[in-house]
């Protein structure tokens, strides 16, 4: 039987342990997981692609076996072809996640249907946590040890020049 290839997409600027919770649960449903960071020269990232997945792949062994990192640029579905992906992650925190990744799903189904777009829910303690809110945290100071792994406070605090 062939495996089953999933890809987790986002601009995990940075990636938080939400993002892990996504990607663990992620991986219960497919054999390889591929975490697929956005390189979107449109928007504008505390961190650059290149960054993003480094810290990605400093972080990745706390996902699981079977996980790669990766990035792309473009239509998430062109992506989705060249890998063969079976399915597509996203994770959905709140209401107004739902409204926006419903609509984003729809599109990409109708550009390509051979991908089937799954929403997950993280665990309830990283519901309110966003990679916006957690860069907030750090840029004034505050610790975000608990909502983020090792490694990407690190470069948090690099980042924004805090001790």
């Amino acid at each position: 039987m062939p495996k089953t290839i999933g890809i987790y997409p986002g601009s995990f600027d940075p990636v938080t342990n939400g993002h892990l919770d996504i990607a663990q649960r992620a991986l219960k449903v497919c054999d390889e997981l591929v975490i697929a960071v956005v390189a979107n020269p449109n928007k504008s990232c505390t961190f650059t692609a290149a960054e993003r997945v480094t810290l990605w792949k400093s972080v990745a062994n706390r996902v699981g076996k079977n996980v790669r990192v990766d990035s792309f640029e473009g239509l998430l579905v062109d992506y989705a072809k060249k890998l063969k992906a079976n399915y597509v992650f996203r994770g959905l925190r709140a209401v107004r996640d739902f409204e926006y990744e419903f609509q984003m799903a729809l599109i990409n189904r109708s550009l390509y249907n051979k991908t089937e777009i799954c929403f997950l829910v993280p665990n309830e303690k990283f519901i309110f946590l966003s990679s916006s809110s957690v860069k907030e945290v750090a840029k004034l100071g505050g610790d975000v040890k608990s909502f983020v792994p090792p490694a990407v406070r690190k470069a948090l605090l690099h980042r924004f020049q805090r001790k």
